[in-house]
């Protein structure tokens, strides 16, 4: 049985993508996430995954559609968090997070066919990654990797072939964390949630 699972935040102002502000307000960046989030899990639904799980650090809102499974994320450091959204799962799971709303079935689909590979990783412009597939979720695979650090992403695909694992490829994808992120990101997905609030908030001044 595959899981697609989506580990996010709940979008509360002053808690997510406080890099958005300047120049978006508090309120505004919460807004930008919550339209990132849904373009997010309206992609993820569409992928066909057995199953589809939200981590959530938060509460569920209007923002989630039917079709996702809820748990709860666990304390702890980021990769702490990673490693016990794998560990829940009996089988092979691919793990996104909230910050690639220009993320499409497309790009998921390939990265649930385990025949060939037994992981996926697909690197952010950032230096971190955006997806990361496990044919045998090993929690040990993600403890101990530095996170939301420049290094990030290399360390984590070096653990991998480390630990001498079949590592398939995905795209490139730029993570929206800073205002040039969400614009750039919004130029290249028009049709998205997050692109036409970002049109509507934009302003001359930004």
């Amino acid at each position: 049985m595959t899981t697609l699972l989506v580990i996010a935040k709940e979008p509360v102002p002053g808690r997510v993508k406080t890099r958005l502000t300047p120049p978006f307000t508090p309120v505004e960046a919460a807004a930008l996430a919550e339209a990132a989030l849904a373009d997010t899990l309206a992609a993820a639904l569409r992928t066909p995954a057995d199953r589809h799980v939200l981590v959530l650090a938060g509460s569920p809102g209007d923002w989630l559609p039917a079709g996702f499974e809820i748990r709860p994320q666990c304390g702890g450091g980021l990769d702490e968090r990673l490693a016990a959204a794998f560990a829940a799962c009996a089988g092979p799971a691919l793990l996104i997070g909230m910050d690639t709303p220009h993320v499409t079935p497309d790009l998921l689909e390939p990265a649930l066919d385990f025949g060939r590979h037994d992981a996926w990783f697909g690197p952010a412009d950032d230096g971190g990654f955006w997806a990361l597939g496990l044919g045998d979720p090993d929690p040990a695979l993600l403890l101990g990797v530095p996170m939301s650090v420049a290094e990030t992403g290399a360390v984590q695909l070096a653990r991998l072939r480390d630990k001498g694992l079949r590592v398939g490829g995905l795209p490139a994808l730029r993570d929206v964390d800073t205002a040039a992120d969400a614009r750039v990101v919004a130029e290249q997905a028009p049709c998205t949630l997050f692109a036409e609030l970002h049109a509507r908030l934009r302003t001359p001044a930004r």
